[in-house]
């Protein structure tokens, strides 16, 4: 009896005692469950729209919409010259056909060198392009790398290369390879010859201060690598 007493005495108000673990994370648990909808339909917009541009050719981007100053029409894979492909490919991508949407092999390399410059893809330029924005940010970044695997999964390697040369910047203002191809040499894609081809991927990594009139080492190497790939069979895909 003394020592119920004793425990009713020193025994804290039941404004003290702390809440049920189960009461504490409630709010918790119900904001992740709130996140987690949220983020399943956000992924399933993202893998929608990958679908629909599987079919429907993108009418513009972002980039595009900020920039663009020349006309621009789409041009089917078809309609590009092939040395256009195979040039694109070994100036910007040379594993284009082989890879999955990362060139791990290449990334392995900039991570052992501890280079600054990039190992992005022909794919991971698409999704950017196409769905995201310029610049760099984390958030672009895991979106980009997000998007990726999508393009690889529901996009062949013709139509991921089709879209990029259709989006691209060859210019200030210049947007895909049709008015690349009028504006810089008076001529049509599925015309471009290999020197021709050779200065237009030449200019991708910096178009706003490559100029595609002038030959360079770039260019050169370019039409080199284009052959290069033709022989060994790096460009089946195209």
């Amino acid at each position: 009896m003394a020592a119920m007493v004793l425990r009713i005495l020193f025994s804290p108000p039941a404004s003290d005692i702390a809440p049920a673990p189960a009461l504490r994370w409630r709010p918790l648990r119900r904001a992740l469950i709130w996140l987690r909808w949220l983020g399943l339909r956000f992924l399933s917009l993202m893998v929608v729209l990958v679908m629909f541009y599987a079919l429907i050719n993108p009418p513009t981007t972002w980039t595009i919409v900020a920039e663009g100053t020349q006309p621009r029409a789409w041009v089917d894979i078809d309609d590009i010259a092939p040395v256009m492909r195979r040039s694109v490919v070994a100036a910007e991508d040379a594993n284009f056909c082989l890879h999955w949407g990362f060139d791990m092999t290449e990334i392995r390399k900039v991570v052992a060198s501890g280079s600054s410059r990039g190992a992005s893809t022909l794919t991971q330029q698409t999704a950017k392009n196409v769905f995201l924005w310029q610049g760099r940010s984390w958030t672009r970044k895991v979106l980009e790398t997000a998007f990726t695997p999508m393009i690889e999964a529901f996009w062949s390697k013709r139509r991921i290369l089709e879209v990029y040369l259709n989006v691209a910047e060859f210019g200030p203002g210049i947007f895909g390879i049709e008015a690349a191809a009028r504006e810089y040499f008076g001529t049509t894609p599925d015309r471009l010859t290999p020197v021709q081809a050779a200065r237009l991927a030449a200019v991708l990594p910096a178009p706003k201060s490559r100029n595609p009139n002038r030959a360079s080492a770039r260019s050169r190497a370019i039409a080199d690598g284009a052959a290069t790939i033709a022989r060994d069979g790096r460009a089946d895909c195209l």
